[in-house]
């Protein structure tokens, strides 16, 4: 056999394929134009299927089926991206206001935890001046002032280098009309508080968030006696072990925290992680994003059948986007079955942006999304 002459022939090949996918192209063209005439939807999840089952059956072989099955699946989805690029009017973008800067003037600002929170300090460092701000104990609080109007901007934890994901707050976004305006992100130096009179051999109990606890597990391990019990915040425990001036309590938090309840720091710092970081979200009622925002934020729902999370994704990568994350949460009554959250690079005025959001929007039984905001 001359390997030569056998790769000829598969370029020939190629190159019919090539020629025979243009011709397929221009006559999706006028698909395009007649489902803009009559309105019909782009995506036509029937016709599909009838397709790839007539297309299977045109061959025995086990493996050329599938085969056929993935390569016309691929098609029909680069056909449907070209018409979401014609149908502008099929799928309805959501509506966000750009605007060129936030202004703080008459506004409020709400931030989770007690005084002394890293998501408290995050709020002063990302709008550079003392906001009229409150605070609230839990997440659920802060979405609620900002949905009801009680305040005009709210700033969450979203994310740990270390411990990852706080899935309760991408679980509440999903639930509130609200969208992500805005990230910072502080590094995060978890210190052992006490009274003023308490030594590391004096501390039986040590109180933090969850997320507090899971940033510096080792220690808790090489310190046996010590045992870790969560509490509503760090902030929140370091204000409780000031109240009741207990030598034998401690609590994991930061500097800031011992300073403003007068703690004495034992240990510092106890995370695991020597970079250890927290993203934090700004957060706003008012759908708006800033005019230098570079990532996108949605959240949707696809059927549990193979594939579909495939489709989903492949919008994003066919308009040449970098995705940054993905992240599943678990749909309430719906065991092993599972909503997505993706992120990617990009801002809202770009076409390929509104063309790969677009595509999700059509493809997915349920579609969010939750913001468009600037990342360093």
């Amino acid at each position: 056999m001359d390997l030569n002459i056998t790769r000829g022939k598969i370029d020939e090949i190629d190159k019919e394929l090539v020629s025979l996918f243009e011709q397929r192209m221009e006559l999706t063209k006028e698909v395009a134009e007649y489902k803009i005439v009559t309105g019909k939807p782009v995506y036509d999840k029937e016709r599909e299927e009838e397709k790839i089952k007539a297309l299977t059956s045109m061959t025995e072989d086990a493996f050329n089926k599938r085969g056929i099955k993935d390569l016309f699946t691929e098609i029909m989805s680069i056909s449907r991206k070209y018409q979401y690029q014609k149908v502008i009017s099929s799928v309805s973008l959501p509506v966000f206001e750009q605007i060129e800067s936030i202004d703080l003037k008459g506004k409020k600002v709400v931030c989770f935890g007690e005084h002394g929170s890293y998501t408290e300090q995050a709020m002063e460092e990302y709008f550079g001046q003392m906001p009229d701000s409150f605070n609230e104990l839990t997440f659920r609080g802060v979405m609620d002032a900002v949905e009801k109007g009680e305040a005009d901007y709210g700033v969450l934890p979203i994310e740990n280098s270390s411990t990852g994901s706080i899935t309760d707050v991408y679980d509440l976004l999903n639930d509130y009309d609200i969208c992500i305006i805005g990230e910072h992100v502080v590094k995060v130096e978890q210190a052992l508080l006490g009274t003023q009179e308490a030594q590391m051999s004096d501390l039986r109990r040590v109180y933090s968030h969850p997320q507090g606890l899971l940033q510096c597990q080792r220690f808790l391990e090489e310190n046996p006696k010590i045992k870790g019990i969560t509490y509503d915040s760090t902030s929140s425990s370091a204000r409780k072990v000031y109240e009741e001036n207990d030598v034998t309590q401690g609590a994991i938090a930061s500097r800031r925290a011992a300073d403003l309840y007068g703690l004495k720091v034992i240990k510092c710092p106890i995370n695991d992680n020597k970079t250890n970081a927290t993203r934090f979200i700004i957060i706003a009622k008012r759908k708006i994003y800033l005019s230098h925002a570079n990532k996108v934020i949605v959240c949707f729902e696809v059927p549990h059948e193979s594939g579909t999370l495939h489709s989903m994704l492949s919008h994003v990568i066919f308009s040449g986007l970098n995705m940054t994350k993905i992240a599943s949460r678990p749909m309430a009554g719906r065991p092993w079955e599972y909503r997505f959250i993706l992120e990617f690079e990009g801002n809202l005025n770009e076409e390929v942006v509104q063309y790969a959001i677009r595509g999700m929007a059509a493809e997915s039984t349920h579609f969010k999304m939750m913001g468009n905001f600037y990342t360093r």
